[in-house]
């Protein structure tokens, strides 16, 4: 069950490039500079399939995971979400402007990097590295930790929407560990 979460989360770190995509098949198509075909049909109907599974993946790793709580002191923050968002735009104008997908070849090469992206995504536990997320709000951070009961400093890599104030108290719903994401609400 995990893998297939880690998939769709995968899934949605492409959201933005699928509507890109599906945008610019529709506006080629009104513009005549494509015919309605069974090749541009299937790429449309992927597109709007795979978004609806990132979606479903990004509500399943927010809303419906069995949450753990701990309450943290945050010591130390860095909010590194710049870092790891111009990676993925130069995915999207790879794919959504210079390639023609309504080529066959051009759309086997699709699928194949998205494939070859998705093993090191998966691979490596990339998960954080997910534009949709940001474009939602969430702010990506390392962060050094204490629990609230113990000195032993930890560190975490975790999504939050909104600044993170140091030293202070917070409840944290640990959503999924192979995720790295913590939902933190304020205590």
């Amino acid at each position: 069950m995990q893998k297939i979460k880690n998939l769709l989360l995968y899934i949605s770190a492409f959201i933005p490039m699928y509507f890109l995509i599906i945008i610019k098949i529709i506006l080629d198509i009104i513009n005549d500079n494509l015919s309605f075909n069974v090749l541009n049909t299937s790429m449309c109907i992927s597109m709007l399939l795979l978004i609806i599974l990132g979606i479903i993946g990004v509500i399943w790793a927010i809303r419906f995971n069995k949450d753990k709580k701990i309450n943290i002191i945050v010591l130390e923050k860095n909010n590194t979400t710049d870092q790891h968002f111009l990676g993925y735009f130069s995915l999207f104008v790879l794919f959504a402007l210079s390639f023609e997908l309504e080529k066959v070849s051009e759309a086997c090469v699709f699928v194949l990097i998205l494939f070859m992206v998705g093993i090191v995504y998966l691979n490596n536990k990339l998960f954080y590295i997910n534009p949709f997320l940001n474009i939602l709000g969430f702010n990506f951070y390392d962060i050094k930790f204490k629990m609230e009961n113990d000195e032993k400093i930890k560190t975490a890599k975790i999504f939050f929407r909104g600044e993170i104030e140091l030293n202070k108290k917070y409840e944290v719903d640990l959503k999924n560990i192979n995720f790295s994401f913590l939902e933190i609400r304020e205590k």
